[in-house]
């Protein structure tokens, strides 16, 4: 809303500027009458041409960024994480994690068609009444209802009156445009959980799971934040008034890795985990994989603001300073503690300070992104080596360790950092901790009901699906590859 305001006051200074231009040079616009008075009809067309023209370029540019951003995000996932994920399994593994990964592009795209945006954001939590914006009254604030099942009311119809396609709008963009770009969160937030359960779950039970978590989970989780729900920040039904979430620190990362660390303890070790050789069989890849997904990362965050704006500008900075940060805190941490700093390490610490920043990345400003980057660099390698290895539990790629943990810091963080002179969303009010506000204990709240909502219902998930389906391979399964075991391929045959 504040990117609306801020596109109208813009479009009614160039309105102003465009009509006294049209006036000084304009015949249409000249004396009549012998000089007396304006001829107002030409005036009012000048006008209103002045005007769709405006509207019509600030929609193009709108849109164009935010398609953009819908590529970037969908490029995260494959061949991002794809490649991040498969270059640190072994490599008769690599094919089963990176299948994972592109499959969930197709699956969770139809899933989000049919009925996932509608669970997540059918049901306005407001509604305009006589030129009034009022709190709507048949709004649910856990769920979404089913305006948009099979996509009503975001396909272009035929307007009969007009004679011509109508494309709904959200905001300041298409609502195709609003769909799209959500439903890439909704991909590659399961395809993270991957990392957890890698090199040992059944492909089968692993559709069946995502299709669960996806709609039992994710969706409720989106609608609770996004869709005005009970952690939407300032809404009407908001606990504890709510989380900032820029970009997705409680519904993409915090229930990923808490997820995600589920999965782990609920499949086991690996067989062989502990005295086995499990090292990456492919840093080339995970490397590469990683730099793709910094370069996605700009859509994924700087996209957030739905809008091409000074805003976006913004988030598009604390995001890379955060990376940055977070490269280079956790590989300072390795060439302290083991006396050499490794590639995997530097990817990893970029990836942490990403996922550190993303609930944050419209609402703090750019040396706050350092400071956050660098805290997820330093604590993300800790849980990832001597966290992991004191409780002992298999997170094969450290799903949990950078996602779970980096995000949970990172919304808290928001909390201590939030300051409106990044966004002003609280109208001159106060936010973060630093400023005088008090939004800290809204992201402590949000944060802790997410953690606790993703892990009861996916153990529930998975002890259901345990007893239906199982959840692992067999022993045979596991040593042979999940390559060849569940896809009948292999990554690499030289011939």
């Amino acid at each position: 809303m504040m990117a609306v305001r801020r596109l109208f006051k813009r479009l009614g200074l160039l309105i102003g500027v465009c009509t006294l231009f049209a006036m000084l040079s304009n015949p249409a616009t000249g004396q009549v009458e012998g000089g007396r008075g304006l001829d107002a009809s030409g005036l009012q067309k000048q006008v209103e041409s002045v005007v769709e023209t405006a509207e019509s370029a600030a929609l193009a540019g709108h849109n164009a960024w935010m398609l953009m951003c819908c590529a970037l995000v969908l490029f995260m996932t494959a061949p991002g994480l794809a490649l991040f994920y498969g270059g640190l399994v072994r490599k008769k593994n690599v094919l089963g994690v990176m299948m994972q990964c592109f499959f969930l592009m197709g699956l969770m795209t139809v899933l989000w068609a049919l009925y996932g945006y509608t669970l997540a954001f059918g049901g306005p939590a407001t509604i305009e009444v006589d030129g009034q914006e009022v709190a709507n009254p048949d709004f649910n604030p856990y769920v979404g209802n089913f305006d948009h099942l099979f996509m009503r009311g975001v396909a272009r119809v035929w307007d009969e009156a007009a004679g011509a396609p109508h494309t709904p709008m959200a905001g300041a963009i298409p609502a195709i445009t609003f769909m799209l770009f959500q439903g890439m969160f909704f991909i590659i937030t399961p395809a993270l959980i991957c990392g957890a359960y890698a090199e040992r779950m059944k492909f089968s039970t692993m559709v069946v799971f995502t299709i669960l978590w996806g709609t039992l989970i994710y969706c409720p989780l989106a609608h609770w934040v996004w869709g005005g729900g009970i952690l939407a920040y300032g809404g009407a039904h908001s606990i504890a008034g709510g989380a900032l979430d820029f970009a997705g620190g409680t519904v993409v990362h915090i229930s990923s890795g808490i997820s995600a660390l589920v999965c782990a303890l609920v499949l086991g070790r690996r067989l062989g985990w502990g005295h086995e050789d499990m090292r990456p069989h492919n840093l080339t890849y995970t490397v590469m994989g990683a730099a793709m997904l910094w370069v996605g990362w700009f859509g994924f965050n700087a996209g957030s603001e739905l809008a091409s704006n000074d805003l976006t500008s913004s988030a598009f900075a604390t995001t890379h300073f955060a990376a940055a940060a977070g490269a280079v805190a956790w590989a300072m941490m390795e060439w302290i503690t083991r006396g050499k700093p490794s590639v995997l390490g530097t990817a990893s610490g970029a990836i942490a300070g990403l996922v550190c920043i993303t609930p944050g990345a419209g609402f703090v400003n750019l040396m706050s992104a350092l400071i956050m980057g660098a805290a997820a660099g330093v604590l993300c390698y800790f849980a990832c080596g001597t966290f992991k290895a004191a409780f002992k539990y298999d997170d094969s790629l450290d799903a949990f360790g950078i996602h779970g943990v980096g995000g949970t810091l990172g919304a808290v963080l928001t909390g201590v950092f939030a300051t409106r002179a990044a966004w002003d969303i609280a109208e001159g009010k106060p936010l973060g901790l630093l400023e005088g506000g008090d939004v800290l204990w809204g992201q402590i709240v949000a944060a802790a009901i997410t953690i606790g909502y993703c892990a009861v219902a996916t153990f529930i998930l998975l002890k259901i699906l345990d007893v239906v389906m199982g959840l692992r391979v067999s022993q045979e399964g596991e040593l042979r590859g999940l390559d060849m075991n569940e896809h009948g391929e292999e990554g690499y045959i030289f011939v």
